[in-house]
């Protein structure tokens, strides 16, 4: 007990505080729900000083030494009964030993209240154990902020209290960062607002004219589409967050080896890898890929822009016949939007369909070049083998039935790729638009 007095006037400042039951001269009683926080925020790193405060509390009425005081009091009665010696027992306790013989009533009435007690105990013991079990099983895989979330609703949920310091150290995390995330929530709040709009803005992009894209595609078409540019690592991120996830190349499973005849004849490698030249219709790279659709096999075979990477003529079958070589190639000068440059040639594998003395013969007619990759070298013409790929990846040929509609899938995709798809090595640009940049360049 202190020896400082309190005057009457600040007997009843002191008695405007909530967290205040009685004042006298010498003596404050403080409710037990302010006790309980005073612990819970001691715990927390705060100094005595700062809770009263914060509470409404003048020091320089009360002094420090009664704050001092009192907080000794109750961490050593908190370190000996936790919460329960925090509790004022004297209302509900006399102080004095009964000395009379209890009558067989007040014998039964606290027998029945301690049972009461017991069984109340024992039910929270049993929803603990069950929750602990619940806890540990759902945290297994969650982030730290996860798991700061599990406890929350954990506590809101069940009629657990003063449990925080418990839970934080059965799931492995930390009590000050458990705090810190419940006085963040508005911050986290406003952030995942952000964060849906911009998924909201990306989902744009990526169905854009029906195909589906990675983070770069994004990046363009947000700019040259929607005039908005964004971080393409901020793209990664929302991708992965709401788990958007574009398509993904396979790995061929198997390789076609064509053994060519005798009569077959292989021409040098002449490009050697040197596919952007900034020359359009220079360097023509030629291949044939399979296409599974409907429980059968059509085949594509295409011409494509080494420099600009715009697919010059493209031709479809169900037969992997020589026509489907030439045929192409006979498109190719059909197209009167396509110039060819005096020193053009084309570049393709070893394939039979390449070195036929008839494919070869074709090409002497038209006064074109051939080059070849050496032999079982994919990277010789990788951008071909690039484009058959995110074909593959982007258009959903499952649902295709007929060779008729397989070829209108393919002509749609071939308009969107030249026309629409923006790439990154192409200075952000289409196939067209950048063959027109480089003509005018």
């Amino acid at each position: 007990m202190s020896k400082q007095l309190f005057s009457p006037e600040q007997i009843e400042q002191l008695q405007k505080n909530p967290h205040v039951l009685k004042v006298s001269e010498r003596t404050i009683t403080y409710a037990d729900a302010f006790k309980s926080k005073f612990i819970d925020e001691y715990l927390a790193g705060k100094t005595p000083r700062r809770i009263f405060e914060e509470y409404g509390f003048d020091i320089e009425v009360i002094g420090m030494k009664r704050v001092e005081q009192a907080s000794s009091r109750w961490r050593k009665a908190y370190e000996k009964n936790g919460l329960i010696g925090l509790t004022d027992t004297r209302k509900t306790s006399s102080g004095r030993p009964i000395k009379r013989e209890l009558t067989m009533a007040e014998v039964l009435g606290r027998q029945a209240a301690r049972i009461e007690l017991l069984e109340g105990q024992v039910e929270m013991l049993k929803k603990l154990e069950v929750t602990e079990r619940r806890l540990l099983n759902t945290s297994q895989k969650l982030s730290t902020n996860k798991v700061f979330q599990l406890i929350s609703d954990t506590l809101e949920q069940f009629p657990f209290k003063r449990m925080v310091t418990y839970f934080c150290a059965l799931l492995n995390v930390s009590r000050s960062g458990y705090y810190n995330y419940l006085k963040t929530s508005e911050t986290r709040a406003t952030k995942e607002l952000k964060d849906r709009e911009a998924r909201d803005l990306i989902l744009k992009a990526f169905n854009r004219r029906g195909y589906k894209k990675g983070s770069r595609s994004i990046k363009m078409t947000l700019e040259h589409d929607f005039g908005i540019v964004m971080n393409r690592k901020k793209i990664q991120r929302i991708m992965r967050k709401y788990g958007i996830v574009c398509p993904h190349r396979k790995a061929n499973p198997y390789k076609q080896i064509a053994k060519a005849t005798k009569e077959h004849r292989v021409v040098p490698n002449k490009l050697e890898r040197q596919f952007k030249q900034g020359v359009p219709g220079k360097v023509l790279l030629t291949d044939i890929s399979y296409i599974p659709y409907n429980g059968t096999m059509a085949y594509l075979s295409t011409i494509k822009d080494g420099s600009t990477n715009e697919i010059l003529a493209y031709h479809v079958s169900d037969r992997i016949t020589l026509d489907l070589a030439t045929k192409t190639v006979e498109k190719l000068f059909r197209n009167k939007r396509v110039k060819l440059h005096p020193e053009a040639f084309i570049h393709s594998d070893q394939g039979v369909h390449y070195t036929s003395p008839k494919f070869q013969k074709l090409l002497k007619h038209y006064k074109l070049g051939q080059s070849m990759s050496r032999r079982g070298n994919c990277w010789d013409n990788a951008p071909q083998e690039s484009f058959f790929g995110h074909l593959k990846d982007e258009v959903d040929f499952s649902m295709v039935k007929t060779l008729d509609e397989l070829r209108a899938k393919i002509d749609h995709y071939m308009v969107y790729y030249n026309n629409y798809r923006y790439q990154w090595n192409l200075k952000k640009m289409a196939p067209v638009q950048y063959r027109n940049h480089l003509l005018i360049a």
